[in-house]
């Protein structure tokens, strides 16, 4: 029990430490992958040492001082990095409260890919591990592993400065910016890994950032409707799980127990990113979020304006995941059998995710094809990764078969 309360004391110290170490780092010596491998190699010798040797009174400045001295270890085999190497000596690792913000607008720059700017920030800004990000992006590690590495070497051969950029070249990397919060968000709100079903310093750790973006470009209408969606989604954290960390459905949540000032704040900051009439697909997500969140009951909701709101999206972010939620909305509208029909031909593309079968299982339920419907929520089960999703699916499938067993 030592052994693993130390392992988690690391990981969750590394997560809150990571993004400030790794800008502190660059900022000293001027090299994002050298930064970004000694801070990983820090976590490394944390859980390495801490359950041997106990957990530090300062696991911060333990992170932090190892990581310097793995930094001093690599430079020193570096040619490159021997000029830097008396001044990291010299001087102690003092991270700044606004290192992840500098982060979040390094990684962003447009000389790299979309998918390299969002892998590199969820690595060096939120401290997700690469499985982690595999998860978020629903492919391997081993890829991610790749995708990782080719992003690291492409910051330092192309030079990009650890700096906040000039508000004009802020605007160019916002979309990488605003598409690193809302995973970040994400992973935290409903976690990818076995251990844990959410991490909420994570997603209150985004909703922080997100509104540091909207104070710096506060007349970009997309980081207010990211900030809207993100606090829309907070507002319903004290129901979201039961005393013995279940999770409960939207359907079943006592709404009472919602946050109503922090919805009445969201829905205004839609109306103000609206009011600059630049509708974007973060503003359009968190309209529909707001739509739920004012329903006074699960009855209530109004599942007509929902449908007409992913319609637009799609306009906007025509993917799999979005044409999954339309097709959820459209079977409260048009029935099961159409919704079915919608998502037939996501198959290929989203076979890996266990969202895809858990919906259709459900679909297959109300239409009494029940042979099918178990398989698809056999299915979801073994792709779950999230504990408290695979209690819920496997509930939902007991229940379902016990209904069906019972006609």
């Amino acid at each position: 029990m030592r052994e693993e309360g130390a392992r988690q004391a690391a990981a969750t110290v590394f997560r809150r430490e990571a993004g400030p170490l790794v800008g502190a780092l660059t900022r000293q010596i001027g090299n994002f992958d050298v930064a970004e491998e000694s801070v990983q190699d820090a976590l490394v010798a944390a859980l390495e040492h801490w359950p041997r040797e106990g957990v530090p009174e300062r696991p911060g400045a333990w992170l932090a001082t190892t990581a310097r001295r793995r930094a001093i270890d690599r430079l020193r085999r570096e040619a490159r990095g021997r000029e830097k190497l008396a001044q990291l000596a010299a001087e102690p690792l003092q991270p700044r409260s606004d290192e992840r913000l500098y982060l979040l607008f390094t990684c962003g720059h447009p000389s790299l890919g979309h998918e390299a700017q969002v892998i590199l920030t969820l690595r060096a800004v939120a401290g997700l591990t690469t499985k982690e990000i595999a998860g978020a992006f629903l492919t391997s590690e081993a890829t991610i592993a790749q995708r990782m590495v080719r992003a690291k070497r492409k910051v330092v051969s192309a030079g990009i400065p650890y700096r906040l950029p000039p508000e004009a070249e802020m605007a160019e990397r916002l979309d990488g910016v605003l598409a690193v919060l809302y995973l970040m968000f994400n992973e935290g709100y409903l976690s990818s890994r076995g251990e844990t079903a959410e991490r909420r310093g994570l997603s209150t750790e985004a909703e922080w950032l997100t509104e540091l973006v909207t104070r710096l470009l506060p007349r970009e209408p997309e980081p207010l409707g990211l900030l809207a969606l993100l606090r829309l989604h907070l507002a319903r954290a004290p129901e979201r799980f039961d005393g013995e960390g279940r999770l409960i459905l939207l359907e079943d949540q006592d709404r009472e127990r919602w946050d109503r000032p922090m919805i009445a704040g969201a829905v205004r900051l839609i109306e103000r990113a609206a009011s600059l009439r630049r509708r974007g697909p973060y503003q359009i997500q968190a309209a529909i979020a707001a739509v739920h969140a004012e329903a006074r009951s699960w009855r209530e909701t109004d599942w007509s304006q929902i449908l007409v709101l992913y319609g637009i999206l799609l306009h906007h972010q025509d993917t799999p995941v979005v044409r999954l939620n339309r097709a959820i909305a459209l079977r409260h509208v048009s029935g099961p059998q159409a919704a079915l029909n919608a998502i037939e031909g996501l198959r290929g593309g989203l076979d890996s995710y266990h969202l895809l079968h858990s919906t259709r299982a459900e679909l297959l339920w109300d239409l009494g094809r029940v042979d099918e419907a178990r398989e698809e929520g056999e299915w979801a089960l073994r792709l779950a990764a999230n504990p408290a999703e695979r209690e819920l699916l496997a509930t939902r499938l007991r229940t379902r078969s016990a209904a069906q067993g019972s006609r």
